[in-house]
C-alpha cells in the first residue's frame, strides 16, 4: 500500500539533476508522529528537498502524511493496526513487511543512495544497496539494545542481550558511512562496537530558529493559556517530548511534587504521549492536580507556541545514547534548561546548562528552583542558548554536510 506527496509521475524513473540525487530513504517507525526520532527524518528530508534532491520514503502503514513528499507506505497487518511507540515484538511483522515495500520501491524508482534511519533500516537497507549497486548512508539515532534496555524490552542480565549486542555490532559494520547525532554516540561505535572513525560523520539534531523563536503572538499565548488553566500569577516549566520512564516523566513529577511542597508559585506545563492517562493518575497521587497540566500529542507545527508559555524548559531525558532533539527546540526559544547531566545535554547546552545529577528528582527540583529565583540570570542564559542555536545548529548548515557525505560515498 502507498500513500503519496505530490510527485511528478515523469520522475519516477528520471535522472536527478547533476550534482544532486534520488534519495531513497527507509524510516522503521509510523512516520510522521510529533516527536524527535520523526523531527531530525522530516527535517533531512526537507533540507535535502531544499537542495534540489528527490527523497522517496519508505516507512510503516500508520502515521501522518506531509505534504510534497513522496512517502511509500507498507500494508497493515491484521492483527495490529496500531504501533506505538518503543520496543515491541509486532516490529519483526512491520519490519518484514517494510523490506518488501522498500525492495519492490528501489527496483521501480533506481535511488542513487539508500538512506537508512536506525537499526532496522539498516538492516533491510543493506542487501537492496548490494543488490542495486548503490551506497548505504545509515543515520545512528542510539544503541539498538541501550534502546530496548530502556524501553525495559530487552534484560541485560538475560540470554538475549548477548546475540542481540552481537547483530547490533554486525549491522554497524554493513553501511558505507554512519551519521551520528553527537560525539558521545561516535565514541560508542567506536569503543564498544569497533566501528572505523573515518566512516563516522556527526551531523547533530538541528533545528530552525526562524519557526522556533521567543517572538509569538501575545493574543495566541493569551489563548492557550486560557485554554489549559494555567494560571498567569505563576511561573511555568515546560516539558515538551514522549512521556515515559527512560524519558524521566517519573522524575519530573517527583520533582514537581518536591517544588509543589516548598512553593505555590510554579506551574508545569507537560506536553507529549503516550501513556497520559498514566501520569496523570500519578500526578493526582503526588498532590499535584492543581499545579500540573497535561497536554497530551502536541503539533509539530503548534510546538512554538507552547513552548513560548514557559519560564523554564526541563530536559530530564537519562538514556545514555539516544539524542535529545527537544533541547534544540528549548535553546531556539531562548528557554533556560533544567538537564541531567548527561553527555548529549552536554553537547547541546555546553556551560550554558543547568545541570541536575542524574537520576536524583532532588537535584532537578534544586536545579528549577535556582532557575527560577534568579530570573535575570535565567534570562540572559536563554538569549546566549539561542545563540548558539543559530551558530551551531542549522538545518542548512546539515544539509550541506549530508551532501559531501553523499558525494564522498558515491565517488567511492
Amino acid at each position: 500500500m502507498t500513500r503519496q506527496g505530490r510527485v511528478d509521475p515523469a520522475l519516477e524513473k528520471g535522472t536527478p539533476t547533476p550534482g544532486t540525487y534520488h534519495i531513497l530513504m527507509i524510516a522503521p517507525t509510523s512516520f510522521f508522529a510529533d516527536y524527535g526520532c520523526h523531527v531530525r527524518i522530516l527535517e533531512e528530508i526537507l533540507v535535502l528537498q531544499k537542495m534540489g534532491n528527490r527523497i522517496t520514503l519508505c516507512t510503516y502503514h500508520n502515521g501522518q502524511d506531509v505534504d510534497g513528499l513522496d512517502i511509500r507506505r507498507t500494508a497493515s497487518i491484521p492483527w495490529r493496526k496500531h504501533y506505538e511507540v518503543g520496543s515491541s515484538r509486532h516490529k519483526i511483522a512491520f519490519d518484514g513487511l517494510l523490506g518488501l515495500t522498500t525492495l519492490a520501491t528501489a527496483l521501480r524508482t533506481h535511488p542513487d543512495i539508500i538512506h537508512a534511519h536506525l537499526h532496522e533500516g539498516a538492516l533491510i537497507g543493506f542487501p537492496i544497496s548490494r543488490l542495486r549497486g548503490v551506497p548505504l548512508v545509515f543515520d545512528f539515532q542510539g544503541s539498538l539494545t541501550g534502546e530496548m534496555i530502556d524501553h525495559r524490552f530487552l534484560n541485560p542480565n538475560g540470554a538475549f542481550y548477548r546475540p542481540m549486542r552481537r547483530l547490533e555490532e554486525w549491522i554497524d559494520h554493513l553501511p558505507d558511512a554512519i551519521l551520528t547525532s553527537s560525539q558521545h554516540a561516535t565514541n560508542l561505535l567506536i569503543s564498544e562496537f569497533n566501528c572505523t572513525p573515518e566512516n563516522i560523520s556527526i551531523i547533530p539534531d538541528c533545528v530552525n530558529p526562524d519557526t522556533f523563536t521567543p517572538q509569538q503572538s501575545p493574543k495566541r499565548l493569551q489563548v492557550l493559556r486560557a485554554a489549559w488553566s494555567i494560571p498567569t500569577h505563576r511561573k511555568t516549566v515546560v516539558y515538551l517530548g514522549l512521556l515515559a520512564h527512560y524519558q524521566g516523566t517519573d522524575l519530573l513529577l517527583e520533582a514537581a511534587a518536591i517544588l509543589r511542597r516548598e512553593r505555590d508559585d510554579v506551574h508545569f506545563l507537560i506536553m507529549g504521549y503516550p501513556a497520559v492517562d498514566q501520569y496523570q493518575a500519578k500526578a493526582r497521587r503526588l498532590g499535584l492536580d492543581s499545579h500540573v497540566t497535561f497536554t497530551g500529542k502536541i503539533p509539530y507545527s503548534e510546538a512554538p507556541q507552547y513552548l513560548a508559555l514557559g519560564d523554564v524548559a526541563v530536559a530530564p531525558k537519562m538514556s545514555a545514547t539516544e539524542g535529545s532533539g527537544k533541547i534544540l527546540n528549548y535553546m531556539a526559544m531562548a528557554l533556560p534548561t533544567v538537564a541531567f547531566d548527561v553527555p548529549v545535554s552536554r553537547e547541546y547546552l555546553a556551560d550554558l546548562g543547568l545541570y541536575a545529577q542524574p537520576g536524583d528528582a532532588a537535584s532537578l527540583a534544586e536545579r528549577i528552583c535556582y532557575a527560577l529565583d534568579h530570573e535575570e540570570e535565567a534570562k540572559e542564559i536563554g538569549c546566549r542558548l539561542r545563540q548558539r542555536a543559530i551558530e551551531h545548529y542549522s538545518w542548512d548548515r546539515a544539509g550541506k554536510e549530508i551532501m559531501e557525505i553523499y558525494h564522498l560515498v558515491r565517488a567511492r
